[in-house]
């Protein structure tokens, strides 16, 4: 049985793609409990399967065999998800790319709005509000990505390499407001990742290999 604080818990979940001789299995039974307050880093090299096990846990994909279970109380809204790629809508201010899942979720658009700003304000960026995307950086997209994660106040953050594409400064700043966004909302964050000084911010470590999550290890 999950503990008490246990947000999702995979138990021998597994991932396959195609079927028969095309079928690629992504993830094999993987064995994982996020609780409330986790700073995670799943750790692996490109084509490890870090971005499918990160599917499963955000109900992007649903398990082949075994199971992703979320608790009673924790609902889709209460994950939020920082894509690898630059996901900001190109036609959108950032302000307006911030407030799109209060808006999506019904919430007034005067609302949604200030709840962008004050989320871009706690990563660094509300001078950018009204900027479209083609005009800021790849490190100020991601931190609007971010904010965009952080409007929703979620329960779980999940960030798929979110430093993978950009420098050592702007990498470290991206994490610096994950780390923050998740204190803030008193979240649990999972970070997948290549890079071992990412992963060495956050307090447990996993690591994936050919789509199999290996056993716990603690960092120092």
């Amino acid at each position: 049985m999950p503990p008490d604080d246990a947000l999702v818990t995979c138990t021998d979940a597994a991932l396959t793609f195609g079927r028969d001789a095309q079928a690629v299995v992504a993830v094999h039974g993987a064995n994982l409990t996020i609780r409330a307050g986790d700073r995670l880093a799943v750790v692996g090299s490109s084509g490890s399967g870090k971005s499918s096990l990160l599917h499963l846990i955000a109900g992007l994909e649903q398990a082949t065999t075994g199971s992703v279970t979320r608790a009673t109380d924790v609902e889709r809204s209460d994950i939020g998800l920082v894509f690898q790629n630059d996901s900001l809508i190109p036609a959108l201010n950032v302000a307006e790319n911030a407030a799109l899942p209060l808006i999506l979720a019904g919430h007034p658009e005067k609302e949604a709005q200030q709840a962008a700003l004050t989320a871009l304000d706690q990563v660094g960026v509300r001078h950018l509000a009204d900027r479209l995307p083609e005009e800021i950086s790849g490190g100020q997209a991601q931190r609007v990505a971010v904010a965009r994660v952080l409007t929703q106040a979620p329960r779980l953050i999940l960030a798929d390499e979110p430093t993978g594409r950009l420098d050592h400064a702007s990498g470290g700043r991206v994490l610096d407001a994950l780390l923050a966004a998740a204190d803030l909302t008193r979240a649990a964050l999972v970070v997948t990742t290549h890079d071992p000084s990412v992963a060495a911010r956050l307090a447990r470590r996993r690591t994936m290999r050919d789509g199999r999550l290996l056993a716990p290890e603690e960092t120092p």
